[in-house]
């Protein structure tokens, strides 16, 4: 009885949409190992990446912990202990992908679930639900329902095992005994690669029977990387049994004391038991869904875009200093590091839908303002030099052998950006005291002392790598320099807002920086630009998500001349930039096309996750999610970020779609509709 609350709980989180159940559930049955690319359950800090075998996960990645290891001579985010696989032996025999049948795996969107369905020949049907639990940030809950077809022993094992880069692998179980409970816990320790971090994990089973009828617990060291806790059940043909598991990750970065921790979260979630712990969790999520985009018209383009933001609010957390890697907590593609993709291109849906989360986003960047400006101070300049790309410290992390490190400098401009826009959206004048004006006025800095003056009209920047990163070391980028006269202006009005004068210089070197334009009067990408091929928009972001273009006959100027030269190579996040400029211009089906574009084609096995580009396979990529999100709420929806807050502009729908709604928009959680 207890397990029917499960599935309550999930009729009761998909009432009172309009959608249907397909719209909320990511399904697929054709299960290939060898072209598998899995779906990942997260709540911001743990990262469960779903694998092709049976109740197992790929990887977990732990955010905020990163150390050295072979990968790039730089800081990678950690991959710890697997502490949520299980083996299950039936009849004394270990299953597997060759011992099973109809195997499938659902996502289910609204409440952040991933079910795997199974069959052992017929004898069994077994149910593998696993969540990471919104509101116990370092702490995931596996749900098993086994039945049997036919008089079955069946031997499920909770197993702990370490990857081979971590060292000093340390195994426990032990059992705290209550007069009405008994908990079990299996628990492991290591040190990251260079010794820097110590990490811990922790499970615990939890059992419907009365205390002292539960299954009697054997647990197993088979060598210094793993150890599991078993039970074994008797059932008779027609019998169904539930059991669950929590299981709790944490590190040095969290706690002083990991390992202890990861023990009192576990016994917290045990004690808490099953249905407290789904209500919870549930609850977390559906507060979440009060911001979300409606198609009608479109199930795919529904089903998709609703794919991509469930992506982001997995990967990012209200409440902590965490920002977002370009593949979020899917791995660890990208070293786990934060780029330019955190503020241009995943942020602004996350800032319109949720802001508490965007706000979490940007005190990661704040926390390291200190950095940014030790590295200013080492590359000649005054203010804050943001990296390129950042992890733990806000040290430069990008590989020795990447340009882009020193030379992809728009990056701090971008940040600066993105602190002025959350104070656009939110008008919190405190923060904009204690957090956005100390950075928008260190990066002002920057900027007045990065340009070289060469008299009016002038005051160059050279030397860099702009967002078309095909181009190195080329001077006067259009993006570059167009972000920068924004955000120097910027930092004038935040001053202004908190009645501080600005530096009067910000102005005179915003007014100063030239955009440069080919003779038939198209932007010109950077001053040696010749029409070469472009890895993605460049130019065209000065139209949006800047503003700083906004004539229309220069923004299809712009259009017609850049688009026939975008590289079908580059990433997705490009053409959703055309989407939206060609929904601004009123031409939405011509929009639409490059939303599509802009996502389907980089969409992968079995479930539609996002590769970088198209027939790519590094999934997944939240980058691109951000982009052609931002399609549908600033293309398509015509929301603008203004210094009135968010406010609805022109937009203009597909044929296809009969209307978009996108609701919980700003700090006033308002609700914007289009027919």
């Amino acid at each position: 009885m207890k397990y029917l609350y499960l599935l309550l709980i999930v009729l009761y989180a998909e009432a009172g949409y309009a959608q249907t159940v397909d719209g909320w559930k990511v399904y697929s049955n054709h299960i290939d190992p060898s072209n598998y690319y899995g779906v990942t359950v997260a709540n911001g800090v743990i990262g469960l990446v779903s694998s092709p075998e049976p109740m197992k996960v790929k990887d977990v990645v732990l955010n905020g912990a990163y150390d050295y290891y072979q990968r790039g001579r730089v800081s990678n985010i950690l991959k710890t202990f697997n502490h949520v696989n299980m083996n299950l032996d039936v009849d004394g025999q270990r299953i597997g992908r060759s011992s099973i049948s109809h195997y499938a795996q659902t996502l289910n969107m609204k409440q952040a679930s991933l079910t795997t369905t199974f069959e052992v020949d017929d004898r069994l049907t077994v149910s593998h639900t696993l969540m990471a639990l919104r509101h116990l940030p370092y702490t995931a809950l596996t749900i098993i329902e086994i039945k049997a077809k036919k008089d079955v022993t069946v031997t499920p094992m909770s197993v702990i095992e370490a990857p081979d880069h971590l060292s000093d692998v340390r195994n426990f179980y032990s059992e705290i005994d209550r007069p009405h409970v008994l908990i079990p816990l299996l628990t492991s320790t290591a040190k990251s690669p260079s010794g820097k971090l110590t990490v811990a994990v922790s499970n615990s089973f939890i059992f419907e029977e009365p205390h002292g009828q539960e299954p009697r617990l054997v647990h197993e060291d088979w060598n210094y990387n793993m150890h599991l806790v078993k039970f074994t059940k008797t059932m008779k043909a027609g019998e169904t049994y539930h059991f669950a598991m929590v299981s709790s990750a944490t590190s040095s970065a969290q706690y002083n004391d990991p390992m202890n921790e990861a023990e009192r979260l576990t016994i917290f979630a045990k004690l808490e038991g099953t249905q407290r712990l789904l209500q919870r969790h549930t609850e977390a999520w559906n507060e979440l869904w009060k911001s979300d985009i409606l198609i009608e018209g479109d199930e795919q383009a529904q089903r998709d875009v609703r794919f991509a933001l469930y992506h982001l609010y997995s990967f990012a957390r209200a409440g902590t200093a965490y920002s977002l890697s370009p593949m979020g907590l899917s791995g660890l593609g990208y070293n786990g590091h934060a780029f330019w993709d955190t503020e241009l291109w995943m942020y602004p849906p996350l800032l319109v839908l949720q802001p508490d989360i965007a706000k979490s986003l940007l005190e990661y960047r704040f926390q390291r303002l200190e950095a940014a400006k030790k590295n200013a101070f080492s590359h000649g300049y005054r203010g804050a030099m943001f990296p390129w790309e950042s992890s733990a410290e806000g040290s430069e992390d990008t590989p020795v052998w990447a340009l882009t490190g020193p030379f992809q400098q728009h990056i701090s401009a971008c940040v600066g950006w993105a602190f002025w826009k959350y104070y656009q959206v939110t008008k919190d004048k405190l923060w904009l005291k204690e957090r956005g004006y100390p950075v928008l006025k260190e990066v002002a800095d920057f900027w007045a002392s990065r340009v070289e003056r060469k008299g009016p009209g002038k005051f160059e920047i050279n030397n860099v790598i702009g967002a078309n990163e095909w181009q190195e070391n080329i001077d006067n980028n259009a993006f570059t320099n167009g972000i920068v006269k924004l955000v120097l202006r910027q930092a004038s009005q935040a001053a202004r807002e908190l009645g501080v004068a600005p530096d009067p210089d910000w102005e005179t070197v915003a007014q100063n920086i030239p955009i440069l334009k080919f003779p038939d009067g198209t932007t010109k990408e950077n001053a040696t630009y010749d029409g070469v091929m472009i890895k993605q928009a460049d130019v065209n972001l000065l139209a949006y998500p800047l503003g700083v273009i906004t004539d229309n006959a220069q923004i299809e100027k712009d259009l017609k001349y850049y688009e026939s030269r975008m590289s079908p190579a580059g990433p997705a996040m490009g053409y959703s930039v055309l989407s939206i400029l060609y929904a601004k211009l009123g031409k939405p089906e011509k929009a639409y096309e490059y939303f599509n574009k802009s996502y389907q084609p980089n969409q992968v096995q079995p479930f539609g996750v996002l590769a970088e580009t198209a027939g790519g396979t590094n999934p997944y990529f939240a980058t691109g999610a951000g982009g052609f999100l931002q399609a549908a709420i600033f293309g398509f929806g015509g929301l603008q970020i203004t210094d009135q807050g968010v406010v609805q502009g022109k937009g203009m729908l597909p044929v296809k779609w009969k209307s978009l709604k996108i609701t919980g928009v700003g700090s006033n959680r308002a609700d914007y509709q289009m027919k």
